[in-house]
């Protein structure tokens, strides 16, 4: 044999052992559900059990807030081979639940009781503790007696985010097959109920709301279109963060005013005025640098008490897909918004860092793409 020859034969043969090291080690990585990539081997290796068979939370392996620069950030976040062979953990989403408890408890959390406040109390804003509020005679009348997750447990809950991520989703029946559906800022569902559902058993209705989607009710056209939705939650929970920031205060008391003049069907719930710090003091443990959690990381963190399985459906904090095609900021608006403004409160992308990390270990999923069974 030539000596050329030979040497080709040699060459070939230790190129084919090298891919076949990495076609194992694809293989493995599409077992345990992360996608290609440098970040990929990492993964696979902390996911294979160790002689101990200790289940790792890894949620944000940088102790420094993430940057976001580039439009198409979005690439680095593709999830698809990961959501086709997702597991869940159900060790990992105990753990989590364990460690979250020794924050905050979603039971006693989700809402201030009629208990602890009486009419005329004076309240310091959380977010501008040198401002206060006081306690009305109709907010008093709302407050829960008993905390409105008391001794409930759910097999599998929905958490629907705004994102236009959803639309053409085709995720509507599965949402709706969710034991516990949580909605966030009072988003309309009707006319988008093939991708978003229609089932609702708790939804968040921040203040601003009232302005943005509803002109403030100026006049009786916007109040009844207000009132009507409202009146379609159909006695699910109604969670208004009253106490947060100065400058609600007047919306909260239209509201509440309305609650009991229509005598609207909902349980209204006004969250404690410990919930946000705490959350926060939970992520930033996990090294999670965040200024404010958004209510959908909010609803996640209170969810994992009561809810065995988690799915995330319209979290998608970026302006283009998957595949690079545009996304509006809400499905339901023409809003837009600068993820990675240094203005905002929130850390939209970061916080999706650390719920793409979860859905990857198993602990949550996370839906960004038509859901099986859409043609």
């Amino acid at each position: 044999m030539h000596l050329e020859a030979r040497s080709w034969m040699l060459g070939a043969a230790a190129l084919l052992a090298v891919f076949l090291l990495f076609a194992d080690i694809s293989q493995l990585a599409e077992e345990v559900g992360v996608t290609a990539g440098s970040g990929a081997i990492r993964s696979v290796v902390k996911s294979v059990p160790g002689k101990t068979n200790r289940t790792e939370l890894v949620i944000n392996e940088s102790s420094s807030p993430a940057t976001v620069e580039r439009s198409n950030e979005s690439m680095k976040y593709n999830i698809k081979s990961a959501s086709l062979k997702w597991r869940h953990n159900q060790t990992l989403s105990l753990k989590i639940r364990k460690q979250i408890l020794k924050f905050l408890d979603a039971e006693r959390d989700i809402s201030i009781l009629k208990g602890t406040l009486k009419p005329g109390d004076i309240i310091h804003y959380i977010f501008d503790r040198d401002s206060t509020m006081n306690i009305s005679k109709n907010l008093y009348e709302l407050l829960p007696k008993i905390s409105p997750l008391k001794n409930k447990h759910f097999k599998t809950c929905a958490i629907v985010g705004n994102s236009g991520i959803l639309l053409n989703s085709g995720c509507g029946s599965e949402i709706d097959a969710h034991d516990f559906i949580i909605r966030c800022n009072l988003a309309p569902v009707e006319e988008y109920a093939s991708d978003v559902g229609m089932k609702t058993d708790l939804v968040t209705m921040n203040p601003s709301v009232v302005q943005r989607a509803f002109e403030d009710l100026i006049n009786e056209t916007w109040k009844d279109k207000f009132l009507q939705r409202l009146q379609g939650l159909n006695g699910s929970i109604l969670w208004i963060p009253a106490f947060m920031a100065k400058g609600g205060e007047e919306r909260v008391e239209w509201v509440n005013d309305l609650i009991i003049k229509h005598h609207i069907d909902v349980h209204t719930a006004y969250p404690s005025l410990r919930l946000l710090h705490a959350v926060r003091g939970y992520w930033l443990t996990n090294k999670v640098h965040i200024k404010r959690p958004t209510t959908g990381l909010l609803m996640y963190t209170l969810a994992t008490r009561f809810c065995s399985r988690i799915h995330l459906y319209g979290f998608w904090p970026f302006p283009r897909d998957q595949n690079q095609n545009p996304v509006k900021y809400h499905y339901y608006d023409s809003l837009k918004y600068g993820y990675t403004s240094q203005a905002s409160p929130h850390a939209m992308p970061l916080e999706f860092k650390a719920l793409k990390a979860l859905h990857q270990q198993g602990a949550l999923k996370l839906t960004v793409e038509e859901c099986e069974g859409t043609t």
